[in-house]
């Protein structure tokens, strides 16, 4: 197979072939479409420096996280191991099918390098994360993608302008224009022409005028880099990831490796090389679907399996490891986290909840949370009948709840979003991860602190003689 130090990636740069050929190389149309992959490729690049690995670990001991999701750090780590390996492995995929287009050998079949590199045949080495090439490589990578966004607001603000142009120029030719229009079209053309001239700025500067090879190449390089961090950061703790030698590297890759081994690591290395659950995922929802232990699991391919976007976009599997006993495998995820977020603006003092809405949100729920809220709204209410006291005690509990269950329900719709404008978004901060959100929660807990706001939230308005009544 095709090895890394035949790729041409770095002769690619000073490739001076002819003008013709440079030409008809050129991105073009496909220059969004390459963009949106950059974008991806750079968000999962900044998801694993070392301030987000820190956060991540933060993440995971957070109230939400741990109660409704699992203690099991290991557990949670397979997760976010496996979605960052998914979201490259579509990523490469998208790589290896604009490398087609390619001149260059390495890139044009780019499927068989990334499976040398999954493979461990590629020598990590020269794959080193933030070095000085790389983040040069990243910023220049960053410039583009921002051109070709200017481009294509430009080229929209372009179709726009030329259906008015369209218009006028009929009004003109029936003579419907009089003397003061004159002098509007005449502003009219200056600005259409100023807009020309801006999209012919944005496609010098943007992917529009780059070639293939150029763009593919550095887009081909940071999938390797990114699937070499990948290694280092979870190699101690996921086993079935390649390992790292030292040997052929730089003392500051070196160095890097050293900060996440056992003694020194952001998170507990995971004892055994099966991954234990103490999560609400069971063991006998699909077992390979979170376990590193075999080549033909989810998160790696075999020889018979191939590479492609049919193979790799068949399912996401990360998405559907959770169980049924979970919010995300009853599908229940995003319309609890929008109830979630409506009891959080409704706890302002200062919203008016209305008896509308408060039924829309009160049909928002399923029948067993309707009959389990209107209990224990029972209960409460006539108790606050007796004890007033029990309104600021609801209030003090609604806070404490909120603050761990509202930013796991920001986490889920963020998300939701993030894949919903993946096709005309180009943004390279990086991602929500599924752990971060209600998927993998325990759907029972789940509904039990979402009845508990809700009862909380009742009480207080009641107390506060805010429209809010029992059904």
């Amino acid at each position: 197979m095709v090895g890394f130090a035949k790729m041409g990636w770095r002769s690619s740069d000073n490739n001076k072939s002819s003008k013709t050929g440079d030409d008809i190389n050129k991105m073009g149309i496909l220059s969004f479409e390459t963009a949106k992959i950059m974008s991806r490729l750079l968000c999962l690049y900044k998801s694993l420096s070392e301030s987000e690995i820190s956060n991540l670990k933060t993440e995971m001991k957070s109230g939400g996280v741990s109660y409704l999701n699992s203690k099991d750090e290991g557990f949670l780590l397979s997760l976010a191991c496996a979605e960052r390996l998914e979201d490259l492995d579509k990523t490469a995929a998208a790589v290896a099918r604009l490398g087609h287009k390619c001149s260059d050998f390495g890139l044009n079949r780019f499927d068989l390098v990334y499976t040398d590199l999954k493979l461990g045949i590629i020598d990590f080495g020269k794959l080193e994360y933030g070095s000085k090439n790389n983040e040069k490589r990243v910023i220049k990578m960053e410039k583009l993608i921002n051109a070709t966004s200017g481009l294509y607001a430009a080229l929209e603000n372009l179709a726009e302008l030329e259906v008015s142009e369209r218009k006028m120029k009929q009004w003109k030719e029936r003579k419907a224009l009089g003397q003061l229009q004159k002098v509007n079209l005449d502003m009219f053309n200056q600005k259409i022409e100023q807009q020309r001239k801006q999209v012919r700025q944005f496609r010098e500067n943007s992917l529009w005028n780059q070639t293939f090879d150029k763009s593919v190449g550095h887009m081909a390089q940071i999938v390797c880099i990114i699937y070499a961090r990948i290694c280092l950061v979870f190699g101690p703790y996921i086993p079935i990831l390649p390992s790292l030698s030292l040997r052929n590297m730089r003392s500051s890759q070196q160095k890097e490796i050293l900060k996440f081994q056992p003694e020194n690591c952001l998170i507990e290395p995971i004892r055994e090389q099966i991954i234990s659950r103490s999560g609400p995922i069971p063991t006998t929802s699909k077992p390979t679907l979170v376990r590193f232990y075999s080549r033909k699991s989810l998160f790696f391919l075999c020889e018979d399996e191939g590479f492609g976007a049919d193979k790799l976009a068949k399912n996401n599997r990360v998405f559907h490891a959770a169980g049924p006993l979970t919010v995300g495998g009853a599908g229940l995820a995003l319309h609890y986290a929008n109830v979630i977020t409506l009891v959080e603006k409704y706890s302002n003092p200062s919203e008016s909840v209305d008896l509308n809405s408060r039924e829309n949100l009160y049909q928002m729920l399923p029948g067993n949370l309707k009959k389990t809220v209107r209990s224990k709204l029972s209960k409460n209410l006539k108790c606050m009948d007796e004890d007033e006291s029990l309104a600021e005690g609801w209030r003090d509990a609604l806070k404490q709840i909120m603050e761990w269950l509202a930013p796991m329900a920001h986490n889920t719709i963020n998300w939701q979003l993030e894949r919903n404008l993946e096709k005309t978004k180009f943004d390279i901060k990086p991602s929500v991860l599924l752990l971060q959100t209600l998927h993998y929660s325990d759907k029972e807990k789940t509904e039990a602190a979402i009845a508990d706001i809700l009862v909380g939230l009742s009480c207080i308005c009641k107390c506060e003689n805010r429209q809010w009544s029992e059904s």
